[in-house]
């Protein structure tokens, strides 16, 4: 039975006073609308219709997916009026199911489960049970407990106000019922708008089932109004990731000071320290230690690297047994081989670094490959850049560059070769030869240290 999957996205979001869309404010560094798009997209073979307004074109351009389709609601009348712009698009032999740009934590098991009650004769409505239910519209079931209608807050009596099982506005039906039923909806309320909740009751008149479901927590269909329930949403999630990691065998310093934006994966016996941040799509051996306030972003990391104190790695590979830092920055494109030390206050780009070298300290060397037992000396640099293109520089096996060196690309070190401290090298050094660019030293006898006028 094919599947339709509307996003209600229209909305503004004042309360975040901001220029943004709402459903681009990020959770976890991903916009809200991604988090409930990728979701959806675990519904196989399913059609994503995401219904915008405000925004529609930032919005389009803010998200990803292999099957979206957007409508635009260029009047925002209410629920049942954004999904009425899709009601055309939908296949009428199929299943719809309505989720909300703004409820980005929704599970994929939720999503199975309301679209495993919809049958010819029922649909699906997804309810959850709060201790205040200020705010939110009102399930009312009848003697024999079956779900009759749905009041909003404004619209409830004083005893309908005492029901504590709301609506969160998610659900799912025939794909013909809904495309019959909308149109009968009215808006005789107090807000003037046409509800998607009304559809309850005109179910119910056709002789329908609502089955109702409840989500795993609360949070799975929390919205997002404002930025302080944004935080409350983020740190829930950071939990649940800090949690998952824990269970899998990683020890936190602290689970409160983890944030996971991305997909972590990782082996057992790790350990991390407070402050360390992961986005994008990492991996992490076994046996791996990373102290405090670290970044790390898509990268690979093997087995028992060490990463000190704030260091950063982007789009790195990580050998075995590699030491990071303190305060290393691997840009994009560094990979180092097994046992590679990488020091304090050094910065490498799009270099290949081979077995047991070492870069210790207060170094850059980008655009460059280096052989196995390299020794790179404190403040040497790579001058790659001529001011239009990168150049390449080459070290060999075993070759030891002295402190303050500068390589002018394109330059190779042959294997077993020596730089001199201080050399400016411009000019290829062969295997087994010292290099060296050294001005002779001076000793001026009869000079003065300048001193302050009166």
């Amino acid at each position: 039975m094919a599947t339709d999957i509307v996003i209600l996205a229209a909305g503004k979001g004042t309360r975040m006073k901001s220029s943004l869309p709402k459903v681009l404010h990020r959770l976890a560094d991903r916009p809200l609308l991604q988090h409930v798009v990728d979701a959806a997209e675990t519904v196989n073979d399913a059609n994503i219709l995401v219904v915008t307004g405000h925004g529609a074109e930032e919005v389009k351009s803010g998200i990803c997916g292999d099957r979206l389709r957007y409508i635009e609601q260029t009047e925002q009348l209410g629920t049942a009026h954004a999904v009425l712009q899709a009601a055309s698009l939908l296949d009428s032999e199929g299943v719809t199911l309505i989720l909300y740009g703004d409820v980005p934590l929704i599970s994929s098991k939720t999503i199975a489960g309301m679209l495993h009650k919809v049958s010819d004769r029922s649909m699906s409505l997804l309810t959850v049970q709060l201790t205040d239910p200020t705010g939110y519209g009102r399930i009312v079931r009848d003697d024999n407990g079956k779900v009759m209608a749905i009041v909003e807050q404004k619209d409830a009596s004083r005893e309908q106000l005492q029901i504590s099982e709301v609506n969160t506005g998610v659900l799912a039906l025939p794909s013909h019922c809904l495309q019959e039923w909308l149109p009968q909806i009215g808006n005789e309320n107090a807000q003037g708008e046409y509800y998607l909740t009304d559809i309850i009751s005109i179910a119910r008149n056709a002789g329908f089932q609502v089955e109702t479901l409840q989500p795993q927590s609360i949070e799975e269909v929390e919205g997002v109004n404002n930025r302080l329930q944004l935080n409350n949403l983020e740190r829930y999630y950071q939990k649940q990731q800090a949690e998952r990691l824990m269970a899998e065998g990683v020890t936190l310093a602290d689970a409160t000071r983890i944030d996971v934006r991305g997909n972590l994966q990782t082996g057992i016996d790790n350990f991390i320290d407070i402050n360390a941040v992961f986005e994008g799509d990492v991996s992490l051996g076994s046996n791996i230690k990373i102290g405090p306030n670290c970044l790390i972003i898509n990268s690979t990391v093997a087995d028992g690297v060490e990463i000190k104190a704030n260091s950063v790695i982007e789009e790195c590979r990580i050998g075995k047994n590699a030491v990071i830092g303190p305060f290393a920055r691997l840009r994009p494109g560094t990979e180092l081989a097994e046992g590679v030390k990488v020091g304090n206050f050094v910065e490498t780009k799009k270099v290949r670094v081979g077995k047991g070298s070492k870069i210790s300290h207060l170094s850059y060397v980008g655009d460059a490959e280096l052989g196995d037992n390299v020794n790179v000396g404190a403040g040497t640099i790579t001058c790659n850049y001529d001011g239009v293109n990168k150049h390449q520089t080459t070290i060999g096996d075993n070759a030891f560059i002295g402190s303050n060196t500068s390589l002018v690309a394109p330059v190779v070190v042959g294997r077993n070769a020596t730089v001199g401290a201080g050399s400016t090298i411009n000019k290829d050094v062969p295997e087994n030869k010292l290099g060296l660019t050294r001005a002779k030293q001076r000793n001026i006898s009869d000079w003065t240290r300048p001193s302050k006028k009166n």
